[in-house]
Parts: C-alpha cells; structure tokens; sequence
C-alpha cells in the first residue's frame, strides 16, 4: 500500500509538471509559441517527485512504523 501512495505521488507530479509545460505552449495560427514556465510552476511537482521517491525508498520502513502505530 505504502509503494502504491509512493508512485501515486510520483505521477501526480510528472503528471503536473506535464500539464504546466503544455500549459506553456500556445498555437498561433498553426505556429507553437512557448512561454517561458515560471519557477513555482515546476518546483511543486519536482517536490512531488522526490517525495515519492524517497517514500518509495523507504517504504518498508514507513509501512513498518505505521502497523507499529496501529498495534498501540
């Protein structure tokens, strides 16, 4: 459960940062202009990202410390 929230989190980022970079692309008559991205738009899935991968790293020790919790 724990590595499928892990990738969950990492397509949600790829899938953000996806949709702003198409977001920066305008098709003027039959031309591609691209905007340039501003910086908050790429650091919030590039977080996402790295979470998920560290998550993903560390997922038997998280879903060790969570079935701990509910033993208490």
């Amino acid at each position: 459960m724990v590595c499928f929230i892990a990738i969950a989190v990492m397509g949600f980022g790829v899938i953000d940062l996806s949709l702003h970079w198409v977001e920066s692309l305008h098709v003027v008559n039959g031309s591609v202009h691209k905007t340039p991205m501003r910086t908050s738009d790429f650091v919030l899935p590039s977080i996402l990202f790295v979470l998920g991968i560290i998550v993903l790293i560390k997922a038997n020790s998280i879903a060790e410390w969570i079935s701990n919790r509910l033993d208490e």
